[in-house]
């Protein structure tokens, strides 16, 4: 299963265990690493939801694994108290060995120098060819190519579209949405890409501390009940559709659409959806159905049967291969 990625940061199988707000336990990011793909921390899930320290929640992790761990970071200058955050996060990473990062929703470059250095490689979720020159100006060492498929924030492109933009630029492409099974895994290799992201298929493994309620819901949810809601975050966010997503609607209202649009606005309605939605996204995760239910989920829910362990459905994959 070696492609160039796996070989770049010295893995087994080319499976990256996406980052998830709220449900990256330490338990579920250091199983996916510690069977050969590679697990990664999302520090406000780590320390907001899951009450750890951000390198006391490392160093966890590196007793439950040796194998290489990775970090995602929201670089999006939405707050300056944020991005101070965001600041001291890369350096504990990097001071505690990390060596791959995911960044998002920002220009990579203040990363990129700051990570090269100790060694390290820096990946940035593109949706289309636009945003990836801009990262690809940052010096990043590859793509997380985020398709239309991909559950949390979802991009605009099908994956093999995506894959055709992108490819001319020369670095290693992940595909990122719609991975639920080993069909799908064969065939996002079969298109060319150097691996995968799981995001939606470990919410439902045995280790992700989710609620059964959330993992059933998963299981039994079919492509249709996936939806776009605006309300969670400003942007479209993939989710699976229940009463309570259908009585708030899925599209901003006109004077949240207005702030969005303009650049000096429009950080400040996102801000304002991510404190409204924050603690109902942690609460629908881990405390089970309420009337309020939000379930980030993607188009890959069609592939998802069961619950099953990290090595479980690795195993799966890697084999079809």
């Amino acid at each position: 299963m070696q492609t160039e990625f796996t070989r770049a940061l010295g893995i087994q199988a080319p499976i990256i265990g996406g980052a998830m707000y709220p449900c990256s336990n330490p338990e579920l990011v250091s199983a996916v690493s510690r069977v050969g793909g590679i697990g990664i921390i999302q520090p406000l899930s780590l320390t907001y939801v899951h009450g750890y320290d951000f390198r006391a929640g490392i160093r966890y992790m590196r007793h439950l694994t040796d194998r290489p761990l990775g970090v995602n970071l929201i670089i999006e200058a939405s707050s300056r108290k944020y991005l101070r955050r965001v600041h001291e996060w890369l350096d504990i990473a990097l001071e505690e060995g990390i060596g791959f990062f995911i960044t998002a929703l920002g220009n990579p470059r203040w990363v990129v120098e700051r990570a090269k250095p100790a060694g390290a490689l820096v990946y940035h979720d593109a949706t289309n060819r636009r945003w990836a020159d801009k990262a690809l100006a940052g010096g990043v060492d590859g793509f997380i190519c985020v398709n239309d498929r991909a559950g949390g924030h979802v991009g605009e492109l099908p994956p093999e579209q995506l894959f055709e933009q992108l490819a001319p630029l020369g670095r290693p492409l992940i595909c990122a949405g719609g991975i639920g099974s080993p069909a799908d895994f064969r065939a996002a290799l079969a298109m060319g890409y150097a691996g995968v992201q799981l995001g939606t298929r470990l919410i439902a493994a045995r280790e992700c501390n989710a609620h059964a309620d959330y993992k059933a819901r998963i299981i039994a949810a079919t492509e249709s009940d996936i939806t776009l809601s605006e309300k969670i975050s400003g942007v479209p966010v993939s989710v699976i559709r229940t009463p309570y997503i259908d009585a708030m609607g899925t599209r901003a209202g006109p004077l949240a659409r207005w702030m969005l649009r303009h650049p000096r606005t429009k950080h400040w309605m996102r801000t304002l959806y991510s404190l409204q939605s924050l603690w109902r996204l942690k609460r629908s995760a881990l405390g089970g159905s309420d009337y309020r239910d939000y379930y980030q989920a993607g188009r890959s829910v069609g592939g998802i049967h069961t619950e099953q362990t990290v090595a479980e459905i690795i195993a799966e994959f890697t084999a079809s291969g």
